[in-house]
């Protein structure tokens, strides 16, 4: 065969596998499905060529429609959840919309795995015909042609016809076509009365939503959402012009949170004030959530979507991350928990850290059960020091509640303990051991502003804290702590210096 006419066929198998491929992707990928957690829901993702996103919000509030803005779409079932009242339920879906980059980043990684999947898929599928094509050969396929002109040849492939109809027509009997929906502009379903934030301009509520319990808790959550909008971005822009020292030459700076329960507004906050300082890494001193539950997942992708750029992130579980699904989950995005171990910390120092054992029992130290917090701090404090004798000094301890590392610091083998847990902020007070050596305890009061154990809403309950730990030739030497106030003000101490 010439050269010209091979490369011609080649082509040719080449574009119907292509076209194959793609229309059995499209449709493998619009009838997939994925369950997540979403919103504080276990949630079924469906993805679809509408161009719209369609949340199905269950049986009592009203669906809702946007622009997704691109040619995928996604219909977002909400299934089971928590929350014992509507007005909680509402209130959430408020403070999680304010701050939607978690959730966001969910709904963007299940899409793509589906598109990746329907098109490995589609790949496989599509080659199968071209295969069979190829295997059949093409004096069989004349032989096939022939046979097929024959009167045998057609009553064979009209059964094969009957048959097929047969088998795929019942499968719509006893089906109706789904009712028509009609959607209503938001704005409109409100009225004039209820002003609405530009971000909402695009939203549509499915029209036999009319009853006034849906419109006042629509008008609810939507004033819970522009609160929430409002307090939490002008925070963070003015974050930007807070006076903060800046790092020198050599020198690292790590952002410090800690029990944060919830709080989804304060990561945008505490990002900028991480960017305004010049920080590159975080710490996490634990009690991201108020149970550890599964449906608090959002929490944590908001605080992945934060940091998601970040050089290092290191985490503890607080005593509130009951069970192991948040150390989970945010290990699976890039976080790093301790194992017992000295690691690797920022600035070339080193870095211990453990989680909080009344996050899953007391216990659970190097595998011994029924330990005490005492007896678990003074476990700790031996593995400090013997990572000191050794020459691994540990640069910075980090726990949730920083009474525990106190054999390890009263025994100088730490330079720096940080922890949160009490949600009031105190230090960083110098420890001189007996053999005179020198370390620092700092503990950072609640980043979500809370009074008790869930801080989500639209509004802060107390003071807000972050803090910014600098580090300088593999060792801390100074600390900024800065406060939002519920007032939205913001007081900034001084940089306080860690002489060794």
């Amino acid at each position: 065969m010439p050269a010209p006419r091979r490369l011609l066929r080649v082509l040719a198998y080449a574009g119907a596998w292509v076209v194959l491929s793609a229309a059995i992707a499209a449709a493998i990928f619009v009838n997939s499905e994925r369950t997540v957690e979403i919103a504080s829901h276990e949630a079924t993702i469906r993805p679809n060529l509408t161009g719209e996103v369609v949340a199905r919000m269950g049986p009592v509030l009203p669906d809702l429609r946007m622009p997704s803005g691109s040619r995928v779409g996604l219909e977002v079932e909400l299934g089971k959840t928590d929350a014992e009242t509507l007005e909680e339920l509402t209130g959430r879906y408020a403070a999680i919309a304010s701050q939607p980059e978690g959730q966001i980043a969910v709904a963007e990684r299940v899409v793509v795995a589906m598109a990746l999947a329907a098109a490995v898929q589609g790949a496989v599928l599509g080659s199968v015909p071209l295969l069979v094509w190829a295997a059949v050969g093409r004096a069989r396929r004349r032989e096939l042609y022939g046979a097929l002109r024959t009167p045998t040849g057609f009553a064979v492939s009209g059964l094969a016809v009957v048959l097929a109809v047969a088998a795929v027509v019942p499968l719509g009997w006893g089906r109706t076509e789904p009712p028509r929906e009609h959607w209503t502009p938001l704005h409109d379903f409100l009225g004039p009365a209820v002003p609405l934030p530009d971000e909402l301009a695009d939203v549509e509520v499915m029209g036999d939503a009319t009853t006034a319990q849906s419109r006042r808790l629509i008008e609810s959550g939507i004033s819970s959402y522009q609160k929430s909008l409002e307090f939490y971005s002008q925070a963070a822009d003015e974050a930007a012009d807070l006076e903060l020292r800046q790092p020198e030459d050599g020198e690292t700076v790590v952002v410090l949170v800690s029990d944060r329960h919830d709080n989804v507004g304060m990561d945008k906050v505490a990002r900028a004030i991480a960017d305004a300082g010049g920080a590159t890494a975080v710490f996490d001193a634990g009690d991201d959530t108020s149970t550890g539950s599964r449906w608090e997942a959002f929490s944590l992708d908001s605080l992945a979507a934060a940091f998601d750029d970040f050089d290092g992130r290191w985490a503890v579980a607080g005593n509130h991350d009951s069970g192991g699904f948040v150390r989970e989950y945010l290990e699976e995005r890039g976080w790093t928990y301790f194992d017992d171990e000295v690691a690797e910390g920022p600035g070339g120092s080193r870095i211990l850290g453990l989680d909080d054992p009344r996050s899953s029992g007391l216990g659970d130290w190097r595998d011994q059960t029924g330990l005490s917090f005492s007896e678990v701090a003074e476990l700790l404090g031996d593995a400090a020091c013997a990572a000191d004798e050794d020459g691994e000094r540990v640069n910075t301890l980090l726990v949730h509640d920083a009474n525990i590392a106190k054999p390890a610091l009263e025994r100088g083998c730490v330079d720096l303990v940080l922890g949160g847990h009490v949600h009031v902020q105190t230090g960083p007070t110098a420890v001189t051991a007996e053999d005179g050596r020198v370390g620092y305890t700092y503990t950072l009061g609640t980043t979500g502003g809370a009074a008790y154990a869930i801080a989500i809403g639209s509004k802060l309950r107390r003071p807000a804290s972050i803090g910014l730990v600098t580090y300088r030739e593999g060792r801390p030497v100074g600390i900024q702590s800065i406060t939002l106030q519920p007032n939205g003000r913001y007081e900034v101490d001084p940089w306080a210096e860690l002489i060794y």
